[in-house]
């Protein structure tokens, strides 16, 4: 027979949100720098093809 789940508290609520917020800031920065080193040249933590070759 089905019985219903308990509810969580606010408090858990709140903690667990938080760190799923936390997560998604951490993983923004982490693209957001990656962009960054790319843009300006200063990437050396791995290697992509460049598109010198101007098609005609």
């Amino acid at each position: 027979m089905a019985v219903p789940k308990k509810r969580v508290s606010k408090k858990k609520k709140r903690i667990r949100k938080t760190l799923w917020k936390i997560k998604a800031k951490k993983s923004c920065l982490k693209a957001f720098s990656l962009a960054q080193s790319i843009l300006t040249g200063r990437s050396r933590s791995f290697y992509y093809p460049l598109n010198e070759k101007s098609t005609e």
